[in-house]
């Protein structure tokens, strides 16, 4: 590559899938992957990225909510910043590329670089959380530098009793220490490389695709209230079925989905109380997470689906609880910055493919601060948030000439790092 920049690409990628491999084994859970916010593996996945970093020339800090802040200095001490990364955090049994693969090829693209330095900084995040399930809240970590994890956020709870403010301090940092995370005007622009987690560019033949817009997101939980009675001698026109009225529910919701172009809709947890074979369950709590990259459409579908809650309930007799955990408008992804990847695309001998992201990702948190915008690496048979998950070495290498042409588009020229959100 011009100006100094030499790498080999398939020995860096080899590199990458090694290291995601090795964070595979730091988890909360003997038999699979499972990382929460701020949970005992997470020092180890700390210790592991902190390394790697420094053979790369870059310093660590952990900031007050527990993102690990690799830092490679520029040429100059006051110049701009350039953000790579993504999360740490997973799902329960979970995969082992699926956020870790973009902190991982932050951490190639400074290999890459071979010890030069650059007319900004580039600082790689390992972003806390993103996933919401410790606390059912997502983007914790990515919340945290855009400026909006407050109070009434650190105040949620997880399962047990604890609330984000008080695993951080558990952790050993500092809540009130928050602010001091937030990124400021010298930062230029943020990157995410991601799995696609989907089958389009399996399907298309395409390495690698890049995300102009996220997808609108809203998180739900329902709880249908009945009454608890014995199974054999309650008659069915004398019961109060909590699990029976979220079962209708589950099948409008459904229903609903298949017959709205675009809208996706899942209910994927389900509680129901006290859980006995022989006892008519009273209490039936269920999620609810619906996504849209047309956010009038979305929030249609919500009131929707909460209407149609009501009208179940008033039916049978039954009564309902209802609270929003997440309401996330669509994001578009930077113009400027997306022709930047664009080129930088063409310069890697790949064709340019647009296309929407249907799933969350911390570049939607960063995009309210900054320029944002996400690289795609085809995620084979479309399968993901499982142990199958898998990526292709070829796309690895390319994703990571693709970050090195783009950081050299940004040395070349001074004009792009004038330039703020939209532009």
């Amino acid at each position: 590559m011009a100006d100094g920049i030499t790498h080999d690409s398939e020995i860096l990628a080899r590199e990458v899938v090694a290291r995601c491999q090795t964070l595979s084994r730091l988890s909360e859970d003997r038999e699979s992957i499972c990382r929460t916010f701020l949970s005992p593996p997470m020092r180890d996945v700390h210790r592991e990225i902190s390394g790697w970093a420094a053979a790369c020339g870059a310093t660590s800090t952990l900031d007050a909510a527990g993102n690990i802040r690799l830092l490679y200095p520029a040429l100059d001490s006051d110049a701009p910043r350039f953000l790579i990364g993504s999360h740490l955090d997973t799902v329960p049994n979970a995969g082992a590329y699926d956020g870790v693969l973009g902190v991982v090829l932050g951490i190639a693209l400074l290999s890459g670089l071979r010890g030069r330095r650059l007319p900004f900084a580039i600082e790689v995040i390992g972003f806390s959380e993103e996933e919401g399930i410790r606390f059912r809240r997502p983007f914790i970590g990515s919340r945290a530098l855009a400026g909006t994890l407050d109070d009434k956020l650190l105040g949620e709870q997880d399962s047990a009793g604890i609330s984000i403010r008080q695993a951080i301090q558990n952790y050993g940092l500092h809540a009130d220490e928050i602010a001091d995370a937030a990124i400021g005007e010298d930062v230029f622009g943020f990157l995410e490389f991601h799995i696609e987690q989907g089958p389009v560019l399996d399907k298309v033949g395409q390495p690698l695709g890049i995300v102009e817009s996220i997808v609108g997101q809203s998180r739900l939980e329902f709880t249908f209230v009945g009454q608890s009675n014995h199974a054999g001698t309650t008659p069915m026109e004398s019961r109060y079925d909590a699990l029976a009225a979220a079962a209708e529910w589950i099948v409008a919701v459904e229903q609903k989905a298949v017959r709205t172009s675009g809208l996706v809709a899942t209910v994927g947890a389900i509680l129901a109380k006290p859980c006995a074979t022989n006892v008519i369950a009273g209490e039936t709590r269920v999620s609810l997470d619906l996504r849209h990259r047309d956010d009038e459409t979305r929030k249609s579908a919500v009131e929707y689906f909460i209407q149609r809650a009501e009208d179940i309930i008033t039916r049978r007799g039954l009564k309902l609880i209802w609270c929003v955990g997440l309401d996330q408008p669509a994001v578009l992804m930077s113009l400027s910055l997306l022709h930047e990847v664009e080129q930088a695309f063409r310069k890697a001998d790949l064709t340019p493919f647009r296309m929407a992201s249907g799933a969350g990702h911390d570049a939607m948190i960063l995009a309210e601060k900054v320029p944002s915008a996400m690289i795609f690496l085809r995620t084979p048979g479309g399968i993901s948030h499982d142990p199958a998950e898998t990526v292709e070495l070829g796309d690895v290498a390319k994703a990571i000439e693709c970050g090195l042409h783009l950081l050299e588009r940004f040395t070349s020229s001074s004009e792009f790092m004038g330039k703020r959100k939209n532009a």
